[in-house]
């Protein structure tokens, strides 16, 4: 897709996610009230988890999501390691994304895309390479190319590879294809941890 067209995807892409997350809030309102009621009874409150995330451009903006771990520390006050925290009500929510359902309201606020790289930490933003930091021209998304193409089980320079790659081939058709097989990747629960870990380890640079 040339740079017009882009230009002028990138408008109505806008557009249409507002649309389609405002309808789905609305649709789903009463699935995001069930669970956010079991979540207050599983794990107490708050219910969602707030965190900052750098968005288009690197700009820093506050992600929602349900939260999925107790507040569990030890005796200095650290948090214990997501294994021991990550509750089995906590993996049902990761695995059929419902902890995701809050996102959509970042999607309303213009800060993420239904489709776009994850957001991922603030702290990785030093740690990019100047390709990896395309990944940034874009609105991060609630899915992406990387997440259909083996999200938490693939290795950190694959996910940013695949990253950069949607962003160098953004295009309403990917965007449509990367939707059906989110949902395809939802009910087969494929990829949700990576081997040896409750989640997936941090990024800690391309060395």
């Amino acid at each position: 897709m040339d740079d017009g067209k882009v230009g002028i995807y990138r408008y109505f892409k806008r557009v249409i996610g507002f649309v389609i997350s405002l309808i789905a809030l609305i649709v789903l309102s009463p699935v995001i009230l069930i669970v956010g009621i079991l979540v207050y009874i599983k794990l107490g409150s708050p219910i969602i988890f707030k965190q900052e995330r750098p968005g288009k451009d690197g700009k820093i903006f506050k992600m929602y999501k349900f939260r999925t771990m107790l507040d569990s520390c030890n005796k200095f006050g650290e948090a214990l390691p997501d294994e021991e925290r990550l509750t089995k009500f906590g993996k049902i929510l990761r695995s059929t994304s419902l902890d995701e359902l809050p996102e959509l309201i970042n999607v309303i606020k213009g800060d993420m895309s239904l489709v776009g790289p994850r957001p991922l930490l603030v702290e990785y933003l030093e740690l990019y390479s100047d390709e990896q930091k395309k990944r940034h021209n874009v609105r991060p998304g609630i899915t992406g190319w990387a997440q259909v193409n083996g999200r938490n089980s693939i290795s950190w320079n694959e996910k940013l590879n695949l990253d950069v790659e949607y962003v160098k081939n953004l295009s309403l058709i990917l965007d449509i294809k990367i939707l059906f097989l989110t949902v395809y990747k939802v009910f087969k629960r494929d990829g949700i941890n990576q081997e040896g870990n409750a989640t997936i380890e941090k990024f800690t640079g391309n060395n």
